[in-house]
């Protein structure tokens, strides 16, 4: 939880991290969440400002309107209607960022949407103001919207005849069917979205109440409030979003998909991880010596390097608002996949049983802590976790706690994790491109 500190005048709750990483968080008046790292090393200001605008608010049958949406906002922008700020162009709006040397970038998941910026302090007058009337005041012109929707749909159709996007989209059909995080780009659905949608959209989720704004740089607070505030002083307020089902309880399936490449595309995990389990630790410990420390890990050794099945073989654990995915992914020779199929899984049904070595335990946990520093080693870094963070609503002190947590982690911690969240007869595979013979 956050230290809530009253009476100050600039905002309406404030709190402050005194760990290394100094994370200053506010809230203000409109209700738009700040945090802030102080960094006066080199003249430069880099923030994000985040919604729950993600791919899983995609409305039932018009799955892409969230990533239309983002895309579209630096298509123009309407005049104002309380100021003489006036209507801009795609092409003013490309120039103006470019007469400053700041760079705008967007940010899309299944969880948020949002916009990026990269600018010289000096000309943060010019760039902030901009970036604020492109959250709120996007004009979605209906001739970039039919070339981005025919951009879209190309895309798609692309995707379905590349064995890697079948086999993501399959895998995301049997973990998430017909809940939101399973919802698929279709030609259908792109096809079916209007500028109404964009804007209903738009008006339903850039919302000041519900902005995450996450800076650092070279400002001081004060000046870093004066940022927040002009970024999201033209937003309106919004009203609560209605909550999502819940992840459906894993069932386990198999599908396998002919494919003419001459590699198999193999899948397996099942929903395992959201954001806040308290097991977040234990479990990428144990996934590090699972599937994640790459030529050290069990999957490599046994898949790779004992028996040739694969050039790389991996696992994650992809935490998001509601369990994200775990995953194990490989490529194999056609010929070869119920026999990577099979070393695959009985290489998880081992490390279930009986989790990782003392010695494995203790590689995973140097290996992490001792890489922590690359995960905030340059600002761009700091603001994708402190954005996450605001976001995510963890503590403020995660960074700072993260390296003691990793070291905490015991065998028995893993094991008995690994075992909650994950069962063998739950998980879902999919095989693109296997053989259709006996090697189903």
């Amino acid at each position: 939880m956050f230290k809530i500190i009253t009476g100050l005048a600039l905002c309406a709750a404030c709190s402050i991290s005194h760990a290394a990483l100094q994370i200053q968080s506010w809230t203000l008046p409109n209700g738009a969440r700040v945090l802030f790292v102080e960094n006066h090393t080199i003249p430069i200001l880099d923030l994000s400002v985040d919604f729950d605008a993600g791919a899983r608010r995609d409305p039932t049958g018009k799955s892409g309107v969230a990533a239309l949406t983002n895309a579209m906002l630096a298509r123009g922008i309407r005049a104002a209607q309380t100021s003489n700020e006036l209507a801009l162009s795609e092409a003013q709006i490309s120039d103006a960022f470019a007469d400053t040397a700041a760079i705008r970038g967007a940010r899309l998941d299944d969880d948020r949407s949002g916009v990026t910026l990269r600018t010289l302090v000096s000309e943060r007058e010019v760039a902030v103001p901009l970036v604020g009337r492109l959250l709120a005041e996007p004009s979605f012109p209906q001739e970039f919207l039919t070339r981005d929707k025919a951009r879209t749909i190309a895309s798609i159709k692309e995707s379905l005849t590349q064995p890697e996007a079948i086999a993501d989209k399959a895998f995301s059909r049997l973990l998430y069917g017909a809940h939101p995080y399973g919802q698929q780009l279709t030609v259908e659905s792109v096809t079916a979205i209007t500028r109404d949608d964009l804007l209903a959209f738009h008006t339903a989720h850039y919302v000041a109440n519900r902005a995450v704004v996450a800076l650092i740089g070279d400002v001081t607070r004060e000046q870093a409030d004066k940022i927040a505030q002009e970024l999201t002083r033209r937003l309106p307020q919004g009203a609560a979003l209605p909550n999502l089902p819940v992840v459906p309880v894993a069932k386990g399936a198999e599908e396998r998909i002919p494919h003419q490449a001459s590699q198999a595309h193999i899948l397996i995990g099942m929903p395992a991880m959201a954001r806040h389990d308290p097991d977040h630790f234990a479990l990428t410990v144990g996934n590090y010596v699972l599937g994640g420390g790459g030529f050290a890990s069990r999957l490599m050794q046994q898949v790779r390097e004992k028996r040739g099945l694969t050039y790389g073989v991996s696992s994650y654990f992809n935490p998001m608002a509601q369990p994200g995915p775990f995953q194990i992914g490989l490529q194999t020779k056609k010929e070869q996949a119920s026999e990577a199929l099979k070393v695959t899984r009985d290489t998880m049904t081992e490390f279930l049983r009986d989790g990782p070595t003392a010695a494995e335990l203790k590689g995973a946990k140097d290996n992490l802590i001792g890489g922590f520093s690359l995960r905030i080693d340059s600002n761009k870094k700091i603001l994708e976790n402190i954005a996450a963070i605001g976001f995510y609503q963890l503590p403020l002190d995660y960074l700072d706690t993260w390296t003691a947590k990793v070291a905490a982690v015991t065998t028995a911690q893993v094991k008995d994790a690994f075992n909650r969240k994950l069962q063998m007869d739950k998980l879902s595979i999919v095989v693109v491109g296997a053989e259709t013979g006996a090697d189903k």
